[in-house]
């Protein structure tokens, strides 16, 4: 191999940017990469629905449902969050699936895969080591691939394939995590044999519609949270990726701690701490708003704040910064709630200066 190939830059997604990109800092990035995500998601409803290559590696996911077992949904980081969009959805329609950790698997689960039915493997970057090791191993049956990244190692090996198609991404992961999210619950409904058009576009009529509102709320959401010691962010369902999404895009772009949990995990748990120097985003979101809104009551008679989001009209207090997200059908809040976590990260940085600065190529990929 020539020294010349063997330096090339590794461009993110296999992609140079342009050269105004190029110049831009890390808060610069996060904006234009979130306000990319109408844009990507309407490209990847357009495809799953009409493009013959990916319909085909959809109806090859079948396969996965004629073994007995269940379903797994493995993934890292954001991917992770994404995952459990998909493994809710065939939980909710009958169908044991759970979203495990990659490189928990890769160590601890591998020796037990031939018990499940099959495997979805979301990865953005189809580099990461922990993933390209368990397609090295994986021979227990069904695989499907989903990626952002079709130059990839993990893209080379695998068989059944679905693109994310959510273009270079150089910040924390925002387009990547709404397609990826996008693409797990459609694959998921292909799975188990439920239309899921309709649905979609609704979510996509939601995230462009109302992206912009969110957006321009940033400077008092932020105004809200500042001071507080520490930001949980708590959900259900599809709605936990989020919560666990938006934790670590606030944690990875502005270094403030934030933490993760389900409704259930915050009641038993961290909610014992609450007081008035604590601040909460709950989602209150699907099937399980009521939890939520209880929750957010709790927090609240404890002395601390809370940023509610759900489908509902709310007033505005000392401590309760309602926003109103218009209602999608379930899983799909996952692809909806991120955006608020997303506006407030925004103002974080903008505020106080970006911690994570863009990353346009691929550095060395180990465990």
């Amino acid at each position: 191999m020539s020294s010349e190939k063997t330096n090339a830059p590794r461009w993110i997604a296999g992609i140079e940017p342009a050269p105004e990109v190029l110049k831009m800092d890390g808060t610069a990035v996060l904006e234009m990469e979130c306000r990319e995500q109408p844009k990507r998601l309407a490209a990847l409803i357009a495809a799953y629905a009409e493009n013959d290559v990916v319909r085909g590696e959809l109806g090859a996911l079948s396969a996965i449902l004629k073994r007995p077992g269940p379903v797994l949904w493995l993934g890292m980081g954001g991917s992770l969050c994404s995952s459990y969009a998909g493994s809710a959805f065939m939980q909710m329609h009958g169908r044991m699936a759970f979203s495990l950790d990659a490189g928990e698997w890769l160590h601890y689960g591998i020796s037990t895969w031939d018990e499940a039915a099959g495997s979805v493997v979301l990865t953005t970057s189809g580099e990461s080591a922990e993933i390209v090791e368990l397609f090295k191993a994986y021979n227990h049956g069904p695989i499907a691939l989903v990626c952002n990244n079709e130059a990839s190692k993990c893209w080379a090996l695998a068989e059944r394939r679905l693109p994310i198609l959510a273009g270079p991404e150089y910040g924390n992961a925002t387009k990547t995590y709404t397609n990826a999210t996008a693409a797990a619950i459609i694959a998921a409904s292909e799975m188990m044999g439920v239309a899921w058009k309709a649905d979609a576009e609704r979510t996509l009529a939601v995230v462009a519609s109302e992206l912009e509102g969110i957006f321009a709320m940033r400077g008092e959401l932020d105004g809200f949270c500042k001071g507080a010691a520490n930001i949980e962010v708590v959900g259900r369902g599809a709605a936990y990726g989020a919560a666990v999404m938006g934790a670590l895009t606030i944690r990875e772009m502005s270094g403030f701690r934030a933490a993760a949990h389900t409704g259930a995990g915050f009641k038993h748990g961290p909610n014992l701490d609450v007081d008035e120097t604590h601040a909460a985003i709950i989602f209150a979101l699907g099937r399980t708003a009521a939890l939520g809104v209880k929750l957010a009551e709790e927090c609240v008679r404890r002395g601390g704040k809370v940023v509610l989001v759900s489908s509902e009209e709310r007033e505005r207090t000392e401590q309760v910064f309602p926003v109103k997200l218009s209602a999608v059908p379930e899983p799909w809040e996952g692809v909806t709630a991120i955006l608020v976590a997303q506006a407030l990260t925004l103002a974080m940085v903008e505020r106080i200066g970006c911690k994570l600065p863009p990353r346009f190529q691929y550095g060395v990929m180990e465990q």
